[in-house]
């Protein structure tokens, strides 16, 4: 079987004496012309004026910002850019009044050829393009703090903005609920203080905080409450298939159009199962979703949802660049058990920005054993409890001489585009 990994996929040889059962994919319609697509979901929005009325209504606009992904998400952006940028053009609008803002969150700035991915050949060049840093103050503006006591500090390109657009993709994520719409937002192109309150310890463990748990969920909540005081004017969001190819796209006001996705997705991502699994073998989506082990515990929590108290993940990740966040690392090499971490960090002992991955991978550490299968060495997946597998075909020998022969096995091989969900 074929399994994402990397750019290139993965092949797993599976043994007829294994008890296996694979999730693929919904088949869904994959639209031919997303330029002309996202054109017309821009003159049809949802819940809101159309963006040339948006425009009309507003006595003088010279500064647009146009917020887009980063290079570590999937979502083929430079055909929402395209589409937008061309609406706005015959508009009478000049690309000199545009700015891109890439949404980094509190991850690394984009190298340039991942620029030339996220704008496309036609707009690179041509558009100017700045990336968010949430650790640089004299880029934020200070806004108060939300309800819940979050400082809010938000990226000032965006904020000194005439209209306000956000870019982006839905789907489901391991604690926000579903990504895009607000997310842009918060945690995209918001200050470190900001984003460390909003994935705060108390947050990260809420029940709510799960794959596809959206309105209960405190993050949220939270975010919804600073888009609207930072503004939003319009937004154009879109979701995939495995082959990152856009199957729907909903523009319009940033949470009846984010909705209408989340309610797609809810329909063909999720798949029930009676029982969990001995072992689970899961992946992030490929390129560029498993560029780091930082990124891959995503799909460890795919896998939490799927396996049994005591059984095994194997985690299938190319990890091209290496562990990722610096915390991160740290945290991974500290020696100490995911007991002592999860408590520390429950306790404020430990409070670094990225703390959220640590705190999930150490959670789902205290459930089942989790086998790395990737570019990485033994030597370099941390002393916390990761164990080290050269394939997959390795590592399920491994789980089966733990839980037996006749092991249930539940192979996900497409990231998060099918999520099991426990039949309560």
């Amino acid at each position: 079987m074929k399994f994402d990994y990397g750019s290139n996929g993965l092949d797993i040889n599976l043994k007829p004496s294994w008890n296996v059962t694979i999730f693929n994919p919904d088949e869904q319609m994959v639209i031919k012309n997303p330029v002309k697509a996202i054109r017309n979901s821009i003159k049809n929005p949802i819940g809101s004026p159309s963006l040339l009325k948006i425009l009309k209504q507003k006595r003088e606009v010279n500064k647009i910002c146009i917020v887009a992904s980063d290079s570590t998400r999937p979502v083929p952006s430079h055909y929402i850019l395209k589409g937008l940028i061309d609406e706005l053009n015959s508009y009478d609008i000049e690309d000199s009044q545009i700015l891109i803002l890439i949404a980094t969150g509190l991850h690394r700035r984009s190298r340039e050829e991942e620029l030339d991915r996220i704008l496309g050949t036609k707009l690179r060049g041509r558009i100017k393009v700045v990336d968010h840093v949430a650790t640089d103050k004299n880029t934020l503006e200070y806004l108060g703090q939300s309800s819940d006591n979050i400082p809010i500090y938000i990226n000032k390109h965006y904020y000194e903005s005439d209209l306000k657009i956000l870019s982006g993709y839905v789907e489901p994520h391991f604690f926000f609920g579903f990504s895009g719409g607000r997310k842009s937002i918060v945690t995209g192109i918001v200050g470190e203080e900001t984003i460390q309150g909003n994935h705060s310890a108390e947050n990260v463990e809420s029940p709510y905080s799960r794959f596809g748990i959206y309105k209960e969920n405190p993050m949220h909540k939270n975010s919804v409450e600073i888009s609207k005081k930072v503004g939003v004017d319009f937004i154009v969001n879109v979701c995939i298939n495995e082959n990152h190819k856009i199957t729907q796209v909903a523009s319009g006001d940033f949470e009846q159009a984010h909705e209408f996705l989340v309610n797609y997705q809810l329909n063909h991502v999720f798949r029930q199962i009676s029982d969990p699994y001995d072992i689970v073998i899961c992946g992030n989506g490929g390129y560029p979703l498993d560029l780091n082990l930082y990124q891959g515990v995503k799909s460890m929590a795919i896998g939490e949802m799927a396996v049994k108290k005591n059984g095994t993940i194997i985690s299938v990740n190319e990890l091209s660049d290496g562990v990722g966040h610096d915390n991160f690392k740290e945290l991974i090499f500290s020696g100490k058990t995911p007991k002592q971490i999860y408590d520390e960090i429950l306790n404020k002992k430990i409070i670094v920005p990225d703390q959220w991955e640590i705190q999930i991978l150490t959670r789902i550490l205290m459930k089942s054993d989790i086998y790395v299968v990737s570019k990485l060495s033994k030597e370099k997946i941390g002393n916390i409890g990761l164990k080290h597998a050269k394939s997959v075909e390795d590592a399920i020998e491994l789980a089966l001489n733990k839980h037996g022969k006749n092991a249930r096995m539940l192979f996900l091989p497409n990231g998060p585009q099918v999520l099991p969900l426990l039949r309560k």
